[in-house]
């Protein structure tokens, strides 16, 4: 039997609390300390061998946004729901000691633990703050390029969370976030799972209306850089679907999918 709608609000105290204590514990996004409810087997390359070496790594992404995001020297860079730091150190070398990089995270641990592993590593072209994507706490039009890994899926009011991206994007700016979406109807037994919102699931939009809304806050040119298939475990399904409505769930052209969606915000002269 599927769960009453939570609230927003119910919703934002589910991921904050999942995240503080990923920051201070081991374990996943996507599933209960020790074990990953997806398998989205992201390549963390030597280009993420700082992030990993400093524990800014903490398995929370769902694709590499910094692989489609052109970061050029110089450029000023949001990463939204920043997390440890990970995408954000790599992003910082990208853009060298004339860019920087400044994620927004609203879990104060996961903050604390960028900014030490900023330290440690002495990196002094990134930065950290504590702040909703649904209310960025900057000024508009600084920044050339935001990123975002497995995070806006999170957000209850994605349409806000878009509208923000928009404001603080300079105009020409562009964006390239890593998520979930689904294709196909997914069940309500598995949407409304508090839980599962806070691992990466039950928050996933379909995806075109993911593509859609962001088309809709201002920005062209949106597409798909990379897509990939998530596998749900069968005993996710038995817990949360009966037998046949599992195995309709498994039959059917329902899927989970982790994604890399770009765009960017019209110039001026394009308004």
């Amino acid at each position: 039997m599927a769960a009453s709608d939570p609230s927003p609000d119910d919703l934002k105290s589910t991921v904050r609390a999942k995240y503080a204590d990923l920051a201070t514990a081991t374990g996943s996004c996507c599933g209960p300390a020790g074990g990953s409810v997806t398998s989205l087997d992201v390549d963390m390359s030597e280009d993420y061998a700082d992030a990993i070496a400093t524990d800014a790594d903490l398995d929370l992404g769902c694709g590499r946004p910094t692989d489609h995001a052109a970061l050029q020297p110089g450029e000023q860079v949001l990463d939204l729901g920043s997390g440890a730091g990970m995408d954000a150190f790599v992003a910082r070398r990208d853009v060298g000691a004339d860019g920087h990089v400044h994620g927004v995270d609203f879990t104060e641990e996961m903050v604390e633990k960028a900014r030490a592993n900023a330290n440690e590593l002495d990196y002094e072209n990134v930065t950290f703050e504590i702040g909703d994507i649904e209310a960025l706490p900057v000024e508009d039009d600084p920044f050339d390029v935001i990123l975002s890994n497995c995070v806006l899926n999170l957000v209850p009011n994605k349409e806000r969370a878009f509208a923000e991206m928009a404001r603080v994007l300079r105009p020409g700016g562009r964006f390239s976030v890593s998520d979930i979406v689904h294709v196909g109807a997914f069940p309500d037994e598995l949407r409304d799972v508090a839980e599962l919102y806070a691992g990466c699931i039950a928050g996933a939009m379909a995806r075109p209306d993911y593509l859609d809304r962001l088309r809709e806050a201002g920005f062209t040119d949106v597409g798909v850089a990379t897509d990939k298939p998530i596998s749900l475990p069968d005993d996710l399904l038995a817990e949360h679907l009966g037998p046949a409505e599992g195995e309709r769930f498994r039959a059917g052209d329902v899927e989970l999918q982790s994604v890399t969606v770009v765009g960017r915000r019209p110039g001026v002269d394009e308004a």
